[in-house]
């Protein structure tokens, strides 16, 4: 069970592997996100009078450094949820633990 679940995986990984080098190589895309997408609608919307309310407290300096402040972010919050998800879990199974003394102690008499 234990190599058909192991090649199972691979076999996602290689198909995943092979539909990115499928669609890079195929057509002309612009990974951007969704800020600059938003920017355009907005302005297409408004026939370009619209006008921000601020501007940003720090511009990063190239589109790299931007995606990796993004991933460190993303980083962040998912080990804070992951945390907390595995110390409640944890602290349910420590309760579970102790209840289940109890309940066979009651059954006994």
């Amino acid at each position: 069970m234990k190599i058909k679940l192991e090649l199972l995986t691979l076999g996602v990984i290689v198909l995943f592997i092979a539909a990115f080098a499928y669609v890079s190589s195929t057509q002309n895309h612009e990974w951007s996100g969704a800020d600059s997408q938003a920017e355009g609608v907005i302005s297409d919307l408004t026939g370009g009078t619209y006008i921000p309310w601020f501007q940003s407290i720090y511009q990063p300096p190239s589109g790299e450094i931007e995606s990796l402040l993004f991933a460190l972010q993303a980083a962040i919050g998912s080990l804070i949820i992951g945390y907390f998800l595995g110390y409640y879990r944890a602290m349910s199974k420590i309760k579970a633990e102790k209840s289940a003394p109890e309940k066979e102690g009651k059954s006994d008499a």
